[in-house]
C-alpha cells in the first residue's frame, strides 16, 4: 500500500487526514487551516482547527503505521522505533480513554521513555519524527544548561516555556506536546556516595526533574527565566506530556562488564566467543542507570528504556541514499537548481561511510564530511550547468576533482 505525504508538513495520509491532490502536489486538512488563518486571520478560524492533530483515539495512527513513518526517516534501530511506536500510541490513547470512558475508576499511569545510544545514532531525529506525524508541539532541551533553581544556569522550568512557546502559547495544546531532554546523562551525580557539597547540576537537577516528569501543576514565567516575586505566571499540567530522555551514557559499557563478570584488567581471563564478549545497550537494566548516576526515583519515572545501537557501515550508506530527507537527495536537489546532474558512485558512499566511522561521530559526522568534499565544487556550480557531476572513491579519499560530463541536449523539431 502506498501512503501520500502532504507536500507541506509530510503528514500521512489516513481516513481521518486525507489530502487534496493537484499538479503532483498534496496538501492536509492542517495545511488547509494554516493558510486560511494566514489569509484571513485567527478571528475566522474556529478554536478546534488549534487542535492537535490527536484530538481523538480514532484518529491516532496505530503503533505500526508510527514505526513505519520512522522508517522512511531512520535506518535501522527497529526495536527502539518498535518501543517509541507503541509507547507514543499508548500515550495519546491514555489521554483519551481518560476523557472518553467513564465505565470503570482504572488510572492508567504515564509512561515515559528513556533512549540509550552512541552520539549521532538517531535519538534527537527520533523524537523530532514522531512529534511531527502527531503534529504536537516539541520543546527539546539540552540537559547540560540545566541547573538547581537559584544557580546560574537554566530552571528546569524553562523546558515548559520552550514548550508553550512551541505550542503558539496555547496552554491546553502544550500539555499534549512532548519534551525531549538530551544529554540527560551529563546530569549524573558525582558518586554515589554523597557529598558535602551542593551538586547543583547533577542530582540538584535530577531532583527538579522528578516534579515535571511525573505529572504536576508547574507554575512557569511566560517568557522564560528567573522567577521574581510579583511575576506573573501561567500554570501548566505535565500530567498528559509525553518526556523523551536521551543520552549517550559514556562508560556504561564498563559497568555491564562488571555485572556480566567479565575482567578489565588481570591475568588468567578465560577466552570467549565474540558474542560473549560483545556488551550492548540492549542489555541495560534500571539498576545499571542507578550505578551509573542517576537516582532511583528518576529512573522509575522512565519505565520504558529503548536502546540504540552503534551505526555499523552497511547503514551509513544506506543512511545516505535511502531516507525522504537524505544528504544525497539533499546535495542533487541543490545541484539541480543550478541545472547540474550529481552522481555519486557506489565506491564514493562507502569512503564516505568508511571516513564518519574512523570519526565516531555517528551519522550527524556525514553532513561534515560531504561538505568538505562538496565545498569547491559548489563555489564553481554555477559555471556547469548542463554537465553531469560524478563523485567518485578518489573525490573523496584524495580530494581530487570529480567527473564532468556535458549532458546530451536533445534538438527540438
Amino acid at each position: 500500500m502506498i501512503h501520500r505525504h502532504c507536500s507541506f508538513c509530510d503528514a500521512t495520509e489516513s481516513e481521518h487526514n486525507p489530502l487534496i491532490a493537484g499538479n503532483g502536489v498534496y496538501i492536509c486538512r492542517n495545511c488547509v487551516l494554516s493558510a486560511y488563518k494566514i489569509m484571513f486571520g485567527d478571528d475566522h478560524v474556529s478554536h478546534a482547527a488549534h487542535k492537535p492533530l490527536v484530538d481523538a483515539v480514532t484518529q491516532l495512527m496505530t503503533p505500526k503505521e508510527l514505526d513505519a513513518f520512522l522508517g522512511d526517516y531512520i535506518i535501522g534501530q527497529e526495536r527502539a522505533r518498535k518501543l517509541l511506536s507503541v509507547a507514543v500510541y499508548n500515550h495519546y490513547k491514555r489521554i483519551f480513554k481518560v476523557h472518553g470512558i467513564t465505565d470503570d475508576d482504572t488510572e492508567i499511569a504515564k509512561s515515559n521513555v528513556l533512549l540509550i545510544g552512541p552520539t549521532g545514532s538517531g535519538k534527537t531525529l527520533m523524537a523530532q519524527t514522531i512529534a511531527r506525524v502527531l503534529n504536537v508541539p516539541i520543546a527539546i532541551a539540552d540537559a547540560t544548561s540545566l541547573t538547581e533553581a537559584g544557580y546560574v544556569g537554566e530552571d528546569v522550568e524553562n523546558i515548559l516555556t520552550k514548550l508553550l512557546q512551541a505550542a503558539d502559547g496555547d496552554v491546553e495544546r502544550a500539555e499534549q506536546g512532548i519534551v525531549f531532554i538530551d544529554e540527560v546523562d551529563k546530569i549524573s551525580r558525582m558518586s554515589e556516595n554523597r557529598s558535602i557539597t551542593r551538586d547543583v547540576s547533577g542530582e540538584g537537577v535530577q531532583q527538579a526533574l522528578l516534579k515535571i516528569i511525573e505529572g504536576s501543576k508547574v507554575n512557569i514565567p511566560p517568557k522564560g527565566g528567573r522567577k521574581h516575586p510579583n511575576q506573573d505566571f501561567i500554570v501548566i499540567d505535565t500530567s498528559n506530556i509525553l518526556f523523551i530522555c536521551g543520552g549517550a551514557f559514556d562508560g556504561l559499557s564498563e559497568i555491564l562488564k562488571k555485572k556480566q563478570g567479565q575482567n578489565v584488567l588481570g591475568f588468567g581471563q578465560e577466552k570467549k566467543s565474540k558474542a560473549e564478549r560483545e556488551i550492548t545497550y540492549a542489555m541495560v537494566e534500571p539498576d545499571d542507570l542507578v550505578n551509573y548516576g542517576l537516582i532511583p526515583e528518576l529512573v522509575g519515572r522512565l519505565p520504558i528504556i529503548a536502546s540504540l545501537n552503534e551505526i555499523t557501515q552497511e547503514d551509513m550508506v544506506r543512511i545516505l541514499k535511502e531516507p525522504k530527507n537524505s544528504l544525497i537527495k539533499q546535495y542533487k536537489k541543490l545541484f539541480s537548481i543550478d541545472d547540474v546532474e550529481l552522481t555519486f558512485e557506489e565506491d564514493a558512499l562507502l569512503a564516505i561511510a568508511q571516513k564518519a566511522i574512523k570519526r565516531k561521530t555517528g551519522a550527524r559526522g556525514l553532513r561534515a564530511i560531504l561538505e568538505e568534499t562538496m565545498i569547491d565544487i559548489m563555489y564553481e556550480l554555477p559555471e556547469y550547468a548542463g554537465y553531469e557531476v560524478m563523485i567518485t572513491k578518489e573525490v573523496i579519499e584524495e580530494n581530487q576533482k570529480p567527473i564532468y560530463v556535458k549532458k546530451n541536449i536533445k534538438k527540438t523539431a
